[in-house]
């Protein structure tokens, strides 16, 4: 009587470690789309600044 319970509490604790692993991949994923189009814009910002030669006007540039 006790082994169907241990079994199933068994069973809820390997779904919570695959929700909790599922969820964490799906966070990853959204942190380096995030930095990459941040990157992006920091390169486009810069490339600006450059052409337009303000970028000499900030200190350690």
């Amino acid at each position: 009587m006790i082994e169907p319970l241990t079994s199933g509490s068994a069973i809820l604790l390997a779904l919570a470690v695959l929700a909790a692993i599922a969820v964490a991949i799906v966070a990853i994923r959204i942190a380096i789309k995030l930095a990459i189009r941040v990157g992006i814009v920091a390169a486009i910002v810069l490339a600006a600044l450059w052409a337009t030669g303000t970028l000499e006007l900030l200190p350690g540039v």
